[in-house]
């Protein structure tokens, strides 16, 4: 049996699909045991119990690989990188009770212990956490992920379908080399049939400056909308206003910072065989048709 959090959401559905697919009984943790699926009862589903790392142990009871996406995007409330580490050691510990093998965990490119960004110093230490647990372990790091259900993309080309403008912060030199979803699905599924330690970066086989990216978004979606330059701190003011007006929060600082600094680029070769390009083409007539709201998604009763 085969264990993934949030199976109901983003990258863990692609996953559990994959497993299913391949004849696998799957269960899932996750936050949200009610919210409707496509799974149609195929997957039993189990709140997360961070507190209680025993209990949530009897959860995993019979299985045999763990597949983690557990993770948050930003500080909320009480919901932070620094809380997100926290529960996610939680989860290793209940793992480990459990007798579970394998942990197949979704990390991030350029993760750094030293870090001044909280999300990739979070993920550094989260999987020198794996490194150091009992369980055997596969570290999967993808890039910006790209799919349906996607918002950093999504959300540009909703922009750029409504708004005569659209600002990009700084030169938009810096890099992303995005990878589809289920290419990450496939390196996970496959990472959790191997017998040794592995960290692999997930990456997609195009790799394009901001400016590129948003350009490509815009001419697959027929924008008319100008596309300039802003200092960083005007184009995330922006990002705020706007915000505020959909009742989300689109863009950070960190993000941008993050952006900036080319963490979202792998100097290993590519192991997704998604193209953006095509899969833009593919996907044309619905990106950006409507707003994928991060608070309605994670944070919405």
């Amino acid at each position: 049996m085969h264990a993934v959090t949030g199976a109901f959401g983003y990258t863990g559905k692609y996953i559990a699909r994959r497993l299913l697919a391949r004849g696998e009984r799957v269960i899932t943790l996750t936050g949200h045991p009610e919210r409707p699926n496509e799974f149609a009862g195929a997957i039993p589903a189990y709140p997360f119990r961070f507190d209680d790392p025993a209990r949530m142990a009897e959860s995993l009871a019979g299985v045999r690989v763990l597949y983690n996406t557990y993770w948050v995007r930003f500080d909320r409330g009480d919901s932070t990188h620094a809380r997100a580490v926290a529960n996610a050691r939680a989860l290793i510990r209940a793992a480990e009770i459990a007798g579970v093998e394998r942990i197949v965990h979704i990390s991030i490119t350029n993760p750094a212990a030293d870090s001044p960004l909280p999300y990739f110093r979070g993920k550094a230490e989260l999987e020198e956490a794996i490194r150091g647990s009992r369980l055997n372990y596969t570290i999967v790091r993808p890039t910006v992920v790209l799919g349906a259900e996607d918002i950093l993309i999504n959300n540009i080309a909703y922009l750029l379908r409504r708004m005569p403008l659209f600002l990009i912060p700084g030169d938009g030199r810096y890099r992303l080399q995005p990878v589809a979803a289920d290419d990450v699905a496939a390196i996970a599924a496959g990472a959790g049939q191997a017998s040794t330690n592995l960290t692999i970066d997930a990456v997609g086989p195009e790799t394009f400056t901001f400016e590129e990216l948003v350009r490509r978004i815009a001419a697959a979606v027929g924008s008319r909308a100008r596309i300039l330059h802003a200092p960083p701190r005007t184009a995330l003011l922006a990002a705020r206003v706007l915000g505020a007006l959909l009742g989300d929060v689109m863009l950070t600082a960190e993000e941008v910072d993050g952006l900036m600094s080319d963490l979202l680029v792998s100097a290993s070769a590519p192991t997704g065989s998604t193209a953006l390009s095509g899969w833009l083409a593919a996907h044309a007539d619905t990106l950006g048709t409507h707003y994928a709201s991060e608070l309605r998604r994670h944070f919405a009763a």
